[in-house]
């Protein structure tokens, strides 16, 4: 959520910009509407759920559509990453992804994962898991298609 606690997201919604944000509607099919929306942005604003100090950035996904669209999608992606999220390397970025972010993420949702009842990783199958996708992004293809923010407050989780 580091994107909403940044305030980068209710400056963007005014006469000037169109922001496609899942948020603003209440039904599963306008949600689809806006995640396929995504890849005809021109810019796409994301958070990640952690990164290694030298740079490789892990996301964690649900229904893959944030992933998607940071991996394959419109012509420039804006990431937010907080120094909270960042990790000696990419086994303890995964770490931080999976064990302290997932689990977090978990409870806004009415869902019913292991992870969600006593806050650890458990490698679940569970039809709930919001860890079905999980990205290893190490560069840019094409160059200089993500913008990586680093902000020194520590936002999202």
């Amino acid at each position: 959520m580091s994107i909403r606690d940044t305030g980068i997201t209710s400056m963007l919604k005014n006469d000037y910009y169109e922001v496609y944000d899942r948020d603003d509607v209440t039904t599963q099919e306008d949600k689809m509407r806006i995640y396929r929306k995504a890849f005809e942005c021109d810019f796409y604003l994301a958070s990640v759920n952690a990164m290694s100090e030298d740079g490789v950035i892990i996301n964690v996904d649900g229904n893959g559509n944030r992933v998607a669209a940071i991996t394959w999608g419109p012509d420039r992606v804006i990431l937010v990453v907080s120094l909270n999220k960042v990790c000696q390397d990419v086994d303890a970025a995964i770490k931080r992804a999976r064990s302290t972010a997932a689990p977090i993420n978990m409870a806004r949702f009415d869902f019913k994962t292991p992870c969600q009842t006593d806050g650890m990783c458990h490698d679940c199958k569970s039809p709930d898991s919001i860890c079905n996708y999980i990205t290893i992004q190490r560069m840019s293809h094409p160059a200089h298609r993500h913008i990586v923010l680093l902000t020194p407050e520590p936002v999202g989780y």
